[in-house]
């Protein structure tokens, strides 16, 4: 128990005591003691105070009336020890009355007193109280005339207070042993200090001056009565002890030395700062060595040091064994050897142990190891300077460091509690000593480990991991790599929140500090005692352990670690390592571990193969025929997961990596991905019936087979002939979503090979197509399966007319048109898959384009105006993709206007058909009125013309906007924008008012600008097309214009030398249009 908090507590039970006086009074006590017994005599007091005084305690309802008497004596003997500081006259026999009164309240302190108390008990505390009360006026009278008062009043005062306190001695001899309860040790301690103070004695110096060394006072008797008094308050025998051995003159010189060397700190009550605690405890190394009386018997005569294995000679002399062989040997054979100490000639050389003294030597070790521990631990609940925690510690590590039992007692006194404050100190070197004695009291001793760990705070030790200080940055990681030696150390340090990375990080760190590199490592190493240890170690990127133990540890640790490399987020930096390493590992534990274990190896396997760089370190480790066995030929109905769906997922990841395994083997008969066997396995088993997650991944891997050649002929041919088609349109309604979209994704791939297959069979399922466009009041968000479903009705063969009259019959265009409306005006950020739904409808509105020829198709087109519509989309531009899809509708749909395009209905009325023939000759649109009804003659296609009725481009004002998209980068685009314009340049219509017409917009400017910026050849031939028409029915004028572009004939002669025969043949025309071709007719006819 700390002193201080020892000392609150007793002023909170006996509230006759002030704690600041009290506390003072004991700390000066201590620094003002002029000689090394009085000190080390108070600071043992101190200490076992501490230690005993929980049987003192008592609440106050329990006390008895004599309590009150026993607070009111320790209370006076706080004030005699206050006074006691003050005196400046004769401080060394007022340090001695202070030390004394001190160790009358601890016996006061040990006294059970209760109800039952004896009552001869109560008389002898009644005196007691009349003794220290009459001591208190005479220190505290002194103390305020100390500087007044003559010599015979000082040495009267002096010689009252020797008869107070040998009064004192003799009640304290009166107590019965009742009192003590069962506390021998204060029985005889009471029976000691009675003894000593009953013989007190003091003499006064002459003058106050000075004082001499003849006339210094002596606090223990002569040496002759020191044999028989007891010095040792807690002695085992209070007589015995002090008969058998005596003090040794080498002590008592150490003893004076000392006193020569110390000046008394002298304190002044008036100066606060004289009780700051400021003064260092100056003596404490030369009193830590020997705090016990030391004896003359302990020295060997040659090494003046106490013995460590004491040997006799025939002299009778004992001397330390070491020391009086190497005297021996100094004597040559047969010469004459005499005794060092006596200068007795030695008959032998025989030396025999004093198995006995040597005994008594421990025993005194012993009881001075334990004198120095309390007086250390005493120093350290002080605290006052650095000096003195230094110190204390050093001693403590001498102590620890000359017998291990010695570990055993410094814990057992509370130490370890009390090192915890210094490990934040203020000073480096403090919080470095204390680390240093914390590893010595760890070393070797289990206990010490788990507590320290109990008790210190291990993450306080890890930061210093970080210390700029290097000898502490050592100290904590040489006590870290004590503890890791333990388990229990060993989980504390892998829960402190970032413990583990920080010694990782010091690991890494060879080249700044190699001492605490290499010490981290052996901790790590130490830590990996734990898988939990191990897990954290990966999830800070060093996998080393983890690996290792997957390679060697026993199948429980493999299947652990296996499952950590499940469970943990590899970093792309370690993937590939981590990969490489582990892969042979788990596909050896997939195929020969239990079913927990193979689990494991799944889950790790899996989240390797996630990242797809790993494929080809998979692929390499034979994972693809172990996957494939997995799925197709083990038996795995006894396992509680299942292992064909992980085995699905693995093989899906490796084959959407990108990697050529189309012709790789994958059985031992010789099978490969592509093969007929594989294929129909997988086909066969994507049932409803199925697991979804085995459904989902083996559809996965049909994805990625169906991009090779030889697989994909494979997928199509097993297809149409199984109800497979079917399957998977029945799986895009399931509930789980996941699925659905996988189905429609191979729906859509399929579409490619099979599409009128597919929209015939999707015409046959109940509910299909029209589940697949959700109205937009059921669509909170728009997901990936609205959008795929979309874009499979957008991709399957837009000339299928079963489907698109499915599609106009289920009064899905509606719904489609709502929904396009519905996303312009909230746009394609609300969701990452609008931009995609948005595409799949403009899709759906398109491919009713292509079968306008049916009537139903025709009037639905008409009447929502999907000319209109189109345009707009076109403007709009969401996406490229929407741009090139609304080109390609609106070419499908002006490519009926010319059908579509009537002569307007002829009235009889003279008036009337004047008026018709004015207008139709005119080259601009116009408009007759008569009888409230309007109609145009659209000049290029020579009818009456609307965008909703006859689909007209010109009408609805698309040119400018397909001229628009001419400028765009995107090649499909311009290359449907193209296609559109050609329309209008058809046989079919009226060309001259149709180039008539674009001229005035300028349109051969932007399609010579296409010419120039692309050189793909389709967009080229169709460009080539366009400027070909303008030249044949421009005449001059489009001739110059096309002249006048100086690149272009470059680029015509470009393409005639490195096109296609289509692209060479509309080159080679437009040349000879601009006379830079000779004609080849007219050469032909010149020769004949």
């Amino acid at each position: 128990m700390d002193i201080m908090i020892f000392l609150d507590r007793c002023c909170c039970q006996y509230h006759c005591l002030d704690l600041e006086d009290l506390w003072i009074a004991g700390c000066l006590l201590i620094l003002h003691a002029s000689d090394r017994v009085s000190r080390v005599e108070f600071l043992a007091l101190l200490t076992n105070m501490s230690d005993n005084s929980s049987n003192w305690s008592q609440s106050r309802e329990e006390r008895s009336p004599l309590s009150s008497l026993a607070e009111s004596l320790l209370g006076s003997i706080a004030e005699i020890m206050k006074s006691v500081i003050y005196i400046q006259v004769e401080k060394e026999i007022f340090t001695e009355i202070g030390c004394y009164f001190y160790r009358v309240s601890v016996i006061v302190m040990e006294l059970h007193i209760n109800w039952s108390t004896p009552t001869n008990t109560t008389e002898i505390i009644q005196s007691l109280c009349k003794k220290v009360e009459l001591a208190k006026s005479f220190t505290a009278n002194l103390g305020e005339n100390a500087q007044i008062i003559r010599h015979a009043e000082l040495a009267s005062v002096v010689k009252q207070l020797e008869d107070v306190m040998r009064g004192i001695g003799e009640n304290l001899s009166l107590i019965p042993l009742s009192t003590y309860g069962n506390h021998e040790y204060a029985e005889w301690a009471a029976k000691a200090l009675s003894k000593e103070m009953k013989d007190v004695s003091f003499v006064v110096s002459p003058s106050h001056g000075s004082e001499s060394k003849d006339q210094q006072l002596h606090r223990f008797p002569p040496r002759e009565e020191m044999k028989q008094v007891e010095t040792d308050l807690y002695s085992i025998d209070a007589d015995a002890s002090a008969m058998n051995l005596q003090l040794s003159d080498t002590s008592q010189s150490y003893m004076s030395a000392n006193q020569d060397q110390e000046r008394p700190i002298i304190l002044d009550r008036n100066d606060p700062k004289s009780l700051s605690g400021g003064s260092s405890l100056k003596a404490f190394p030369q009193l830590a060595q020997y705090m016990e009386p030391l004896y003359d018997t302990f020295f060997c005569p040659l090494t003046k040091k106490v013995m460590e294995d004491p040997v006799t000679i025939e002299s009778g002399v004992t001397y330390e064994r070491e020391a009086i062989t190497e005297w021996f040997n100094k004597f040559g054979d047969g010469a004459e050897i005499v005794c060092p100490k006596s200068g007795e000639t030695l008959k032998s050389r025989n030396i025999k142990s004093n198995v006995a003294f040597k005994a008594t030597i421990d025993e005194w070790k012993e009881r001075n190891e334990a004198a120095r521990i309390k007086v250390a631990r005493a120093a350290l609940s002080l605290a006052s300077t650095e000096n003195m925690v230094l110190e204390a510690i050093d001693d403590l590590q001498s102590i620890c460091k000359s017998k291990p039992y010695n570990k055993v007692q410094v814990r057992s006194i509370g130490i370890i509690p009390l090192l915890t404050k210094f490990l934040e100190y203020r000073s480096r070197g403090v919080r470095n000593v204390t680390l240093e004695l914390l590893r010595q009291l760890a070393e070797d001793d289990a206990d010490g480990k788990d507590e320290i760990v109990k008790t210190v705070d291990i993450s306080t030790i890890i930061k210093m991991l970080s210390s700029n200080h290097t000898p502490v940055r050592h100290a904590s990681a040489s006590l870290l790599l004590e503890l890791s030696k333990s388990q229990s150390s060993c989980y504390k340090i892998g829960t402190v929140a970032g413990g583990i990375l920080m010694l990782i990080t010091v690991k890494y760190r060879q080249s700044s500090d190699a001492f605490a590199s290499e010490t981290a490592d052996q901790i790590l190493k130490n830590l990996e005692i734990l898988p939990g240890n191990i897990k954290i170690m990966a999830e800070n990127g060093y996998w080393e352990p983890l690996l290792a133990h997957l390679f060697e540890g026993s199948e429980e640790m493999k299947m652990e670690m296996a499952s950590y490399l499940g469970e943990i987020v590899i970093g792309p930096d370690r993937m590939a390592f981590v990969a490489e390493t582990a892969s042979p590992a788990l596909i050896q534990m997939v195929q020969s571990g239990n079913s927990l274990t193979r689990n494991a190896a799944f889950k790790a396997l899996k989240q390797i193969s996630c990242y797809h760089p790993n494929a080809g370190i998979l692929v390499e480790a034979g994972i693809m025929q172990t996957m494939v066995d997995e799925m197709f030929t083990r038996m795995t109905h006894s396992e509680p997961m299942n292992s064909k769906s992980e085995a699905a997922i693995i093989l899906a990841n490796i084959l959407e990596s990108g990697l050529e395994l189309e012709n790789f083997p994958v059985s031992t008969q010789g099978h490969t991905m592509s093969s007929d066997y594989i294929v129909y396995n997988v086909i066969y088993r994507i049932k409803s019936i199925s697991p979804d997650d085995l459904n989902i991944n083996f559809i996965r891997i049909l994805l990625c087979l169906i991009k090779f050649p030889k697989a994909s002929a494979t997928i199509v041919s097993i297809v149409k002939e199984t109800e497979a088609s079917y399957n998977l349109i029945e799986l895009i309604n399931t509930t789980n979503e996941e699925l659905g979209v996988a189905s429609i994704k191979l729906l859509i791939a399929l579409s490619a090979f099979m599409g009128h297959t597919l929209s015939d069979r999707l015409c046959r399922t109940q509910g299909q197509p029209e589940k697949l466009i959700k109205n937009p009041s059921e669509i909170s968000r728009i997901t990936e399966l609205h959008a795929v479903s979309a874009n499979l009705l957008a991709k399957l063969p837009h000339q299928n007319l079963t489907l698109n009259l499915a599609l106009v019959n289920s009064n899905t265009v509606p719904t489609v048109i709502k929904s396009l409306n519905q996303i312009q005006r909230s746009g394609t950020r609300s969701s990452r898959h609008a931009s995609s739904y948005f595409e799949g409808l403009v899709g759906v509105l398109v491919r009713l384009t292509t079968t306008l020829y049916d009537h139903q198709i025709l009037l639905t087109a008409r009447t929502y105006n999907l000319v209109e519509v189109l345009t707009e989309l076109l403007t709009r531009a969401f996406t490229d993709e929407v741009q090139k899809l609304s080109a390609i509708g609106l070419e499908n749909l002006s490519r009926q206007s010319i059908t579509l395009s009537r002569p307007p209905e002829r009235k009889k009325t003279k008036i009337l058909k004047l008026f018709i023939f004015q207008k139709c000759v005119s080259i601009n649109l116009s408009k007759v009125k008569g009888k409230g009804e309007d109609f145009s003659l659209c000049p290029i296609h020579g009818g009456v013309c609307s965008s909703q009725e006859t689909f007209c481009l010109l009408d609805a004002e698309a040119v400018e906007r397909l001229l628009a998209c001419l400028d765009h980068e995107n090649v499909e685009v311009i290359e449907a924008a193209l296609s559109a314009l050609s329309s209008l340049l058809d046989d079919k219509v009226n060309v001259d008012n149709s180039i008539s017409l674009l001229s005035e917009k300028h349109a051969l400017s932007y399609v010579l600008n296409v010419v120039k910026e692309h050189k793909e050849e389709s967009v080229l031939q169709k460009a080539f097309w366009v400027i070909e028409r303008f030249l044949v029915k421009g005449g001059d004028v489009s001739v110059s214009n096309v002249s006048q572009d100086r690149l272009f004939p470059a680029t015509l002669v470009s393409s005639l030398h490195h096109g296609d025969e289509y692209t060479r043949q509309m080159a080679e025309k437009i040349l000879r249009h601009l006379n830079k071709m000779p004609n080849v007719s007219n050469t032909m006819s010149f020769n004949m």
